[in-house]
Protein backbone atom coordinates (compact mmCIF):
# COMPACT_ATOMS: atom_id res chain seq x y z
CA UNK A 1 0.00 0.00 0.00
CA UNK A 2 1.88 2.37 -1.45
CA UNK A 3 1.74 6.36 -1.46
CA UNK A 4 3.90 8.96 -2.01
CA UNK A 5 3.92 10.37 1.08
CA UNK A 6 6.56 13.90 0.44
CA UNK A 7 3.94 15.93 1.19
CA UNK A 8 2.16 14.03 3.26
CA UNK A 9 2.97 16.72 6.26
CA UNK A 10 2.32 19.76 8.35
CA UNK A 11 3.50 22.91 6.82
CA UNK A 12 6.10 23.99 9.19
CA UNK A 13 8.04 20.80 8.58
CA UNK A 14 8.87 22.24 5.41
CA UNK A 15 9.06 25.75 6.72
CA UNK A 16 11.64 24.72 9.11
CA UNK A 17 13.94 22.52 6.58
CA UNK A 18 14.31 25.43 4.07
CA UNK A 19 15.12 27.50 7.29
CA UNK A 20 17.29 24.93 8.64
CA UNK A 21 19.00 24.92 4.97
CA UNK A 22 19.73 28.80 4.36
CA UNK A 23 21.31 29.30 7.66
CA UNK A 24 23.71 26.23 7.13
CA UNK A 25 22.42 23.60 9.78
CA UNK A 26 21.52 20.97 7.61
CA UNK A 27 24.54 18.55 8.64
CA UNK A 28 23.81 19.24 12.97
CA UNK A 29 22.61 15.36 13.68
CA UNK A 30 19.88 15.43 16.07
CA UNK A 31 17.88 12.51 17.32
CA UNK A 32 13.85 12.96 18.42
CA UNK A 33 11.82 10.71 20.91
CA UNK A 34 8.33 9.72 19.44
CA UNK A 35 6.41 8.97 22.92
CA UNK A 36 3.15 9.43 25.25
CA UNK A 37 3.26 11.40 28.53
CA UNK A 38 0.26 10.53 29.69
CA UNK A 39 -1.80 7.15 29.35
CA UNK A 40 -5.44 7.60 28.12
CA UNK A 41 -8.18 7.30 30.58
CA UNK A 42 -9.10 3.73 30.98
CA UNK A 43 -6.33 2.78 29.24
CA UNK A 44 -2.98 1.30 31.70
CA UNK A 45 -0.75 0.30 29.26
CA UNK A 46 -0.43 0.77 25.26
CA UNK A 47 0.21 -1.82 22.54
CA UNK A 48 2.92 -0.80 19.76
CA UNK A 49 1.68 -0.99 16.30
CA UNK A 50 2.41 0.43 13.11
CA UNK A 51 6.18 0.37 13.30
CA UNK A 52 6.12 -1.49 9.44
CA UNK A 53 4.41 1.23 7.78
CA UNK A 54 6.54 3.76 9.56
CA UNK A 55 9.62 1.75 7.88
CA UNK A 56 7.70 1.68 4.38
CA UNK A 57 7.92 5.56 4.79
CA UNK A 58 11.09 6.61 5.62
CA UNK A 59 12.62 3.67 3.41
CA UNK A 60 10.40 5.38 0.41
CA UNK A 61 10.72 8.66 1.21
CA UNK A 62 11.39 11.35 -1.64
CA UNK A 63 10.09 14.55 -3.39
CA UNK A 64 9.13 14.44 -7.09
CA UNK A 65 9.27 17.52 -9.22
CA UNK A 66 5.32 17.88 -8.91
CA UNK A 67 5.94 18.47 -4.80
CA UNK A 68 8.68 20.79 -5.35
CA UNK A 69 6.79 22.59 -8.29
CA UNK A 70 4.06 22.86 -5.68
CA UNK A 71 6.06 24.08 -2.77
CA UNK A 72 7.23 26.81 -5.46
CA UNK A 73 4.02 28.31 -5.92
CA UNK A 74 3.25 28.79 -2.01
CA UNK A 75 3.90 32.46 -0.72
CA UNK A 76 6.08 31.17 2.20
CA UNK A 77 8.72 30.46 0.43
CA UNK A 78 9.10 33.12 -2.08
CA UNK A 79 12.35 33.73 0.07
CA UNK A 80 13.60 30.39 -0.10
CA UNK A 81 17.10 29.25 -2.54
CA UNK A 82 17.64 27.46 -5.43
CA UNK A 83 19.65 25.29 -3.71
CA UNK A 84 17.10 24.25 -0.90
CA UNK A 85 14.89 22.98 -3.75
CA UNK A 86 17.81 21.22 -5.30
CA UNK A 87 18.11 19.53 -1.75
CA UNK A 88 14.90 18.32 -1.73
CA UNK A 89 15.13 16.68 -5.36
CA UNK A 90 17.98 14.43 -3.85
CA UNK A 91 16.40 14.29 -0.75
CA UNK A 92 16.24 10.53 1.03
CA UNK A 93 15.98 9.60 4.77
CA UNK A 94 20.11 8.60 5.41
CA UNK A 95 19.68 8.08 9.26
CA UNK A 96 18.73 5.87 12.13
CA UNK A 97 15.55 4.67 13.01
CA UNK A 98 15.24 2.63 16.82
CA UNK A 99 12.12 1.38 17.99
CA UNK A 100 10.28 -1.48 20.11
CA UNK A 101 8.76 -4.09 18.45
CA UNK A 102 5.15 -3.86 17.20
CA UNK A 103 2.85 -6.04 19.93
CA UNK A 104 4.90 -4.79 22.71
CA UNK A 105 3.25 -3.71 25.86
CA UNK A 106 4.29 0.29 26.42
CA UNK A 107 4.02 2.84 29.05
CA UNK A 108 3.66 6.53 29.50
CA UNK A 109 7.11 8.48 28.59
CA UNK A 110 8.88 5.47 27.39
CA UNK A 111 10.06 6.15 23.44
CA UNK A 112 7.98 3.86 21.08
CA UNK A 113 10.83 4.89 18.51
CA UNK A 114 13.67 7.46 18.03
CA UNK A 115 15.06 9.13 15.08
CA UNK A 116 18.62 10.20 14.60
CA UNK A 117 19.71 11.56 11.71
CA UNK A 118 20.71 15.06 9.56
CA UNK A 119 18.47 17.51 11.22
CA UNK A 120 16.39 18.40 8.13
CA UNK A 121 15.40 14.47 8.18
CA UNK A 122 14.79 14.18 11.33
CA UNK A 123 12.47 16.73 11.45
CA UNK A 124 10.58 16.60 8.07
CA UNK A 125 9.25 12.98 9.48
CA UNK A 126 7.49 13.82 12.57
CA UNK A 127 4.31 14.32 11.81
CA UNK A 128 3.75 11.66 9.04
CA UNK A 129 5.26 8.74 12.27
CA UNK A 130 2.93 10.43 15.30
CA UNK A 131 -0.30 10.17 12.80
CA UNK A 132 0.80 6.56 11.81
CA UNK A 133 2.06 5.54 15.06
CA UNK A 134 -0.80 7.13 17.13
CA UNK A 135 -3.48 6.21 15.60
CA UNK A 136 -2.11 2.16 15.25
CA UNK A 137 -1.41 1.69 19.03
CA UNK A 138 -4.62 3.29 19.66
CA UNK A 139 -6.62 0.80 17.86
CA UNK A 140 -4.24 -2.13 18.89
CA UNK A 141 -4.34 -1.08 22.65
CA UNK A 142 -8.85 -1.26 22.65
CA UNK A 143 -7.96 -4.84 20.81
CA UNK A 144 -5.94 -5.50 23.96
CA UNK A 145 -8.63 -4.41 26.26
CA UNK A 146 -11.49 -6.25 24.40
CA UNK A 147 -8.94 -9.38 24.74
CA UNK A 148 -9.05 -9.47 27.96
CA UNK A 149 -12.96 -9.31 28.16
CA UNK A 150 -13.51 -12.16 25.87
CA UNK A 151 -10.84 -14.00 27.37
CA UNK A 152 -10.17 -17.73 25.11
CA UNK A 153 -13.29 -16.60 22.90
CA UNK A 154 -12.18 -14.99 19.87
CA UNK A 155 -13.86 -11.74 18.63
CA UNK A 156 -13.58 -10.19 15.90
CA UNK A 157 -13.17 -6.42 13.93
CA UNK A 158 -16.22 -5.93 11.88
CA UNK A 159 -15.42 -1.68 12.09
CA UNK A 160 -14.71 -0.74 8.54
CA UNK A 161 -17.95 0.74 7.58
CA UNK A 162 -17.78 2.47 11.07
CA UNK A 163 -13.81 3.67 10.76
CA UNK A 164 -13.00 7.39 9.54
CA UNK A 165 -12.32 7.25 6.15
CA UNK A 166 -11.35 3.93 4.25
CA UNK A 167 -7.25 4.13 5.24
CA UNK A 168 -8.93 4.07 8.53
CA UNK A 169 -10.59 1.38 8.53
CA UNK A 170 -7.73 -0.77 6.28
CA UNK A 171 -5.08 0.22 9.31
CA UNK A 172 -7.91 0.01 12.43
CA UNK A 173 -8.06 -4.17 10.82
CA UNK A 174 -4.32 -4.21 11.09
CA UNK A 175 -4.17 -2.89 14.47
CA UNK A 176 -6.70 -4.78 16.07
CA UNK A 177 -5.55 -7.96 14.92
CA UNK A 178 -1.87 -7.07 16.63
CA UNK A 179 -4.14 -5.99 19.52
CA UNK A 180 -6.41 -9.17 20.07
CA UNK A 181 -8.29 -9.78 17.22
CA UNK A 182 -8.92 -13.42 15.49
CA UNK A 183 -9.89 -11.83 12.13
CA UNK A 184 -11.23 -9.20 10.35
CA UNK A 185 -14.50 -8.12 7.87
CA UNK A 186 -12.14 -5.79 5.35
CA UNK A 187 -10.54 -8.28 2.81
CA UNK A 188 -8.31 -5.25 1.77
CA UNK A 189 -6.55 -5.71 5.14
CA UNK A 190 -6.21 -9.83 4.49
CA UNK A 191 -5.15 -9.22 1.52
CA UNK A 192 -2.60 -6.77 2.56
CA UNK A 193 -1.58 -8.08 5.94
CA UNK A 194 -2.46 -11.74 5.96
CA UNK A 195 -5.10 -11.33 8.32
CA UNK A 196 -7.69 -13.82 8.36
CA UNK A 197 -11.06 -12.60 6.78
CA UNK A 198 -14.35 -13.09 8.47
CA UNK A 199 -17.97 -12.42 7.60
CA UNK A 200 -21.66 -13.72 7.44
CA UNK A 201 -24.68 -11.85 6.23
CA UNK A 202 -26.44 -8.66 6.19
CA UNK A 203 -30.11 -8.45 6.89
CA UNK A 204 -30.36 -7.02 3.30
CA UNK A 205 -29.77 -10.72 2.04
CA UNK A 206 -32.46 -12.31 4.48
CA UNK A 207 -35.14 -9.03 3.40
CA UNK A 208 -34.03 -9.88 -0.40
CA UNK A 209 -35.62 -13.74 0.05
CA UNK A 210 -39.10 -14.20 0.21
CA UNK A 211 -38.75 -16.13 3.53
CA UNK A 212 -36.22 -17.09 5.93
CA UNK A 213 -36.24 -20.55 5.11
CA UNK A 214 -35.17 -19.66 1.49
CA UNK A 215 -32.25 -17.25 2.91
CA UNK A 216 -31.05 -20.12 4.77
CA UNK A 217 -31.39 -22.33 1.81
CA UNK A 218 -29.84 -20.16 -1.09
CA UNK A 219 -26.72 -19.24 1.38
CA UNK A 220 -26.29 -22.68 1.92
CA UNK A 221 -25.96 -23.99 -1.72
CA UNK A 222 -23.29 -21.39 -2.06
CA UNK A 223 -21.38 -21.85 1.08
CA UNK A 224 -21.82 -25.39 2.62
CA UNK A 225 -19.27 -25.63 4.81
CA UNK A 226 -19.79 -21.99 6.56
CA UNK A 227 -23.35 -21.34 7.16
CA UNK A 228 -23.73 -18.43 9.44
CA UNK A 229 -27.74 -17.47 9.64
CA UNK A 230 -28.23 -13.90 10.78
CA UNK A 231 -31.34 -14.71 12.74
CA UNK A 232 -33.28 -11.29 14.04
CA UNK A 233 -34.16 -9.29 11.39
CA UNK A 234 -37.65 -10.35 12.14
CA UNK A 235 -37.60 -12.11 15.54
CA UNK A 236 -34.63 -14.15 16.82
CA UNK A 237 -36.08 -17.45 18.32
CA UNK A 238 -37.98 -17.82 14.97
CA UNK A 239 -35.57 -17.12 13.28
CA UNK A 240 -32.99 -19.65 14.61
CA UNK A 241 -36.00 -22.37 15.06
CA UNK A 242 -36.39 -21.24 10.62
CA UNK A 243 -32.50 -21.57 10.29
CA UNK A 244 -32.89 -25.22 12.11
CA UNK A 245 -35.34 -26.83 10.67
CA UNK A 246 -33.90 -25.72 6.86
CA UNK A 247 -30.17 -26.46 7.83
CA UNK A 248 -29.51 -28.92 10.10
CA UNK A 249 -26.30 -30.10 10.58
CA UNK A 250 -25.57 -27.44 7.53
CA UNK A 251 -25.85 -24.80 10.11
CA UNK A 252 -22.36 -23.96 11.64
CA UNK A 253 -23.68 -21.04 13.33
CA UNK A 254 -25.88 -17.90 14.14
CA UNK A 255 -25.89 -14.72 14.63
CA UNK A 256 -27.70 -12.05 16.65
CA UNK A 257 -27.46 -8.56 15.93
CA UNK A 258 -29.45 -6.75 18.48
CA UNK A 259 -31.30 -6.20 21.45
CA UNK A 260 -30.16 -4.69 25.05
CA UNK A 261 -27.69 -6.63 27.04
CA UNK A 262 -30.25 -8.75 29.37
CA UNK A 263 -32.31 -9.36 26.14
CA UNK A 264 -28.94 -10.92 24.36
CA UNK A 265 -28.30 -12.78 27.25
CA UNK A 266 -31.95 -14.32 27.65
CA UNK A 267 -32.21 -14.48 24.22
CA UNK A 268 -28.74 -16.65 23.59
CA UNK A 269 -29.77 -18.74 26.60
CA UNK A 270 -32.71 -19.95 24.30
CA UNK A 271 -31.19 -20.00 21.49
CA UNK A 272 -28.35 -22.17 22.95
CA UNK A 273 -31.21 -24.72 23.98
CA UNK A 274 -32.72 -24.86 20.56
CA UNK A 275 -29.61 -25.88 18.86
CA UNK A 276 -28.40 -28.19 21.50
CA UNK A 277 -31.91 -30.07 21.38
CA UNK A 278 -31.64 -30.19 18.01
CA UNK A 279 -28.19 -32.20 18.38
CA UNK A 280 -26.03 -28.81 17.13
CA UNK A 281 -24.44 -28.71 19.89
CA UNK A 282 -20.95 -27.51 17.62
CA UNK A 283 -23.19 -24.43 15.96
CA UNK A 284 -21.49 -21.18 17.40
CA UNK A 285 -23.56 -18.44 18.63
CA UNK A 286 -22.32 -15.21 17.56
CA UNK A 287 -22.80 -11.73 18.77
CA UNK A 288 -22.27 -8.09 17.61
CA UNK A 289 -24.06 -4.48 17.14
CA UNK A 290 -22.48 -1.69 19.49
CA UNK A 291 -20.31 -3.92 21.51
CA UNK A 292 -17.16 -2.70 23.09
CA UNK A 293 -15.17 -4.56 26.25
CA UNK A 294 -17.53 -3.35 29.29
CA UNK A 295 -20.56 -4.60 27.04
CA UNK A 296 -18.82 -7.80 26.79
CA UNK A 297 -17.61 -8.43 30.26
CA UNK A 298 -21.21 -8.09 31.38
CA UNK A 299 -22.33 -10.52 28.66
CA UNK A 300 -19.36 -12.96 29.78
CA UNK A 301 -20.02 -12.41 33.99
CA UNK A 302 -23.44 -13.32 33.22
CA UNK A 303 -22.99 -16.50 31.34
CA UNK A 304 -24.30 -15.69 28.37
CA UNK A 305 -23.30 -18.81 26.00
CA UNK A 306 -21.92 -16.70 23.04
CA UNK A 307 -18.85 -18.75 21.80
CA UNK A 308 -17.65 -15.49 19.15
CA UNK A 309 -18.36 -11.52 19.28
CA UNK A 310 -17.88 -9.04 16.58
CA UNK A 311 -17.29 -5.13 17.15
CA UNK A 312 -17.09 -2.40 15.08
CA UNK A 313 -17.88 0.66 16.08
CA UNK A 314 -16.40 0.98 19.24
CA UNK A 315 -13.15 -0.68 17.95
CA UNK A 316 -12.05 0.85 15.32
CA UNK A 317 -12.58 4.79 16.72
CA UNK A 318 -11.46 3.38 19.88
CA UNK A 319 -14.42 5.27 21.12
CA UNK A 320 -13.81 5.75 24.27
CA UNK A 321 -10.64 6.75 24.43
CA UNK A 322 -10.04 8.39 20.91
CA UNK A 323 -7.16 10.27 20.58
CA UNK A 324 -3.99 8.91 21.89
CA UNK A 325 -1.49 12.26 22.26
CA UNK A 326 1.79 11.01 21.48
CA UNK A 327 4.32 13.56 21.34
CA UNK A 328 7.60 14.30 19.23
CA UNK A 329 10.32 15.34 20.99
CA UNK A 330 14.36 16.43 20.43
CA UNK A 331 16.21 15.05 23.07
CA UNK A 332 19.68 16.25 21.48
CA UNK A 333 21.98 18.01 18.83
CA UNK A 334 25.02 17.20 17.95
CA UNK A 335 25.59 15.14 21.22
CA UNK A 336 24.24 17.87 23.66
CA UNK A 337 20.96 17.07 25.56
CA UNK A 338 18.26 19.04 24.99
CA UNK A 339 14.93 18.88 26.77
CA UNK A 340 11.38 21.19 27.19
CA UNK A 341 10.55 23.05 30.34
CA UNK A 342 6.84 24.21 29.33
CA UNK A 343 4.73 23.64 32.19
CA UNK A 344 3.05 20.32 31.72
CA UNK A 345 5.46 19.58 28.23
CA UNK A 346 8.26 19.13 29.89
CA UNK A 347 10.82 16.14 28.18
CA UNK A 348 13.55 14.26 29.46
CA UNK A 349 17.00 14.96 27.90
CA UNK A 350 19.60 12.96 25.91
CA UNK A 351 19.10 9.79 23.45
CA UNK A 352 17.68 6.66 26.19
CA UNK A 353 16.88 3.28 25.92
CA UNK A 354 14.20 1.26 27.97
CA UNK A 355 15.51 -1.21 30.29
CA UNK A 356 13.07 -4.28 30.78
CA UNK A 357 13.15 -6.07 33.85
CA UNK A 358 11.71 -9.68 33.51
CA UNK A 359 11.51 -12.16 36.33
CA UNK A 360 11.62 -15.83 34.91
CA UNK A 361 11.85 -18.37 38.04
CA UNK A 362 10.70 -21.23 35.88
CA UNK A 363 11.33 -21.85 32.36
CA UNK A 364 7.36 -21.75 31.78
CA UNK A 365 7.16 -18.40 33.96
CA UNK A 366 7.99 -14.67 32.69
CA UNK A 367 6.94 -11.90 34.94
CA UNK A 368 7.12 -8.14 34.36
CA UNK A 369 9.11 -6.62 37.47
CA UNK A 370 9.79 -3.21 36.10
CA UNK A 371 11.45 -1.07 33.28
CA UNK A 372 13.41 1.32 33.73
CA UNK A 373 14.31 4.14 31.23
CA UNK A 374 17.84 5.23 31.06
CA UNK A 375 20.29 6.36 29.07
CA UNK A 376 21.41 4.82 25.70
CA UNK A 377 24.94 3.50 26.70
CA UNK A 378 23.86 2.55 30.10
CA UNK A 379 24.12 -1.26 31.31
CA UNK A 380 22.07 -2.83 33.92
CA UNK A 381 21.85 -6.74 35.25
CA UNK A 382 18.87 -8.49 36.74
CA UNK A 383 18.86 -10.14 39.78
CA UNK A 384 18.43 -13.85 40.41
CA UNK A 385 15.91 -15.78 38.20
CA UNK A 386 15.61 -12.51 35.97
CA UNK A 387 17.42 -10.45 32.53
CA UNK A 388 17.09 -7.36 31.35
CA UNK A 389 15.69 -6.63 27.24
CA UNK A 390 16.81 -3.54 25.75
CA UNK A 391 13.39 -2.40 23.98
CA UNK A 392 14.50 0.11 21.77
CA UNK A 393 15.89 -2.06 18.73
CA UNK A 394 17.81 -1.01 15.54
CA UNK A 395 15.37 -0.88 12.59
CA UNK A 396 16.96 1.20 10.37
CA UNK A 397 20.40 2.29 9.94
CA UNK A 398 22.31 5.00 7.47
CA UNK A 399 18.81 4.67 5.91
CA UNK A 400 18.84 1.28 5.54
CA UNK A 401 17.16 -1.74 7.42
CA UNK A 402 18.92 -3.59 9.66
CA UNK A 403 19.64 -7.29 9.21
CA UNK A 404 16.83 -8.77 11.16
CA UNK A 405 14.92 -5.76 11.40
CA UNK A 406 11.37 -7.60 9.86
CA UNK A 407 11.34 -10.02 12.98
CA UNK A 408 10.75 -7.26 14.91
CA UNK A 409 7.79 -5.58 13.05
CA UNK A 410 4.35 -7.08 10.63
CA UNK A 411 1.44 -8.53 11.66
CA UNK A 412 2.06 -11.76 12.45
CA UNK A 413 5.17 -11.40 14.85
CA UNK A 414 3.19 -8.42 17.01
CA UNK A 415 0.36 -10.54 17.39
CA UNK A 416 3.37 -12.85 19.23
CA UNK A 417 4.36 -10.45 21.00
CA UNK A 418 1.47 -8.60 22.01
CA UNK A 419 -0.16 -11.86 23.11
CA UNK A 420 2.95 -13.24 25.07
CA UNK A 421 3.04 -9.22 26.84
CA UNK A 422 -0.56 -9.60 28.16
CA UNK A 423 -0.54 -13.45 29.03
CA UNK A 424 -1.18 -13.56 32.90
CA UNK A 425 2.52 -15.04 33.74
CA UNK A 426 3.73 -11.94 31.67
CA UNK A 427 1.67 -9.05 32.32
CA UNK A 428 1.34 -9.13 36.59
CA UNK A 429 0.74 -7.33 39.41
CA UNK A 430 4.05 -8.15 40.56
CA UNK A 431 4.92 -4.82 37.59
CA UNK A 432 6.89 -2.12 39.81
CA UNK A 433 6.05 0.53 37.38
CA UNK A 434 8.58 3.07 34.89
CA UNK A 435 11.49 4.25 37.07
CA UNK A 436 13.93 7.02 35.82
CA UNK A 437 18.09 6.01 35.97
CA UNK A 438 20.15 7.65 38.02
CA UNK A 439 22.06 9.05 35.21
CA UNK A 440 19.33 10.16 33.29
CA UNK A 441 17.96 12.02 36.70
CA UNK A 442 21.12 13.42 36.53
CA UNK A 443 21.48 14.46 33.28
CA UNK A 444 18.14 16.07 33.77
CA UNK A 445 18.95 18.14 36.36
CA UNK A 446 22.22 19.52 34.84
CA UNK A 447 20.06 20.29 32.01
CA UNK A 448 17.57 22.50 34.02
CA UNK A 449 20.65 24.12 35.39
CA UNK A 450 21.89 25.42 31.87
CA UNK A 451 18.73 26.35 30.78
CA UNK A 452 17.77 28.62 34.08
Amino acid sequence: MQHNNALTTDLYQLTMAAAYFDNAMKDKIATFELFVRELPKNRDYLITAGLEQAVEYLTNLQFTKEDINFLKEQPQFKHTSKEFWQYLTDFRFTGELRAVPEGTIIFAKEPILTITAPIIEAQLVETYLLSTINFQTMIATKAAKIKEAVGKKQFFDFGMRRAHGTDAGIYAARASYIGGADGTSCVIAGKEFGIPVKGTMAHSWVMANKTEEEACEKYATVFPDSTVALIDTYDSLKGTEKAIKTLGERLKGVRIDSGTLDEIIDTTQKIRKMLDNAGLKKTKIIASGDLNEDKIKYLEDKLAPIDMYGVGTELVTSKDAPALGGVYKLVEIDGEPKMKKSSGKETLPGKKQIFRFVKAPRRDELYLEKDILGLENETFEAKQYGYVEKLLKPIITNGKLFNNAESFMGVKNAKINAAQDLSEVYFSKLFDGVQISQRLQELTENALLRIA
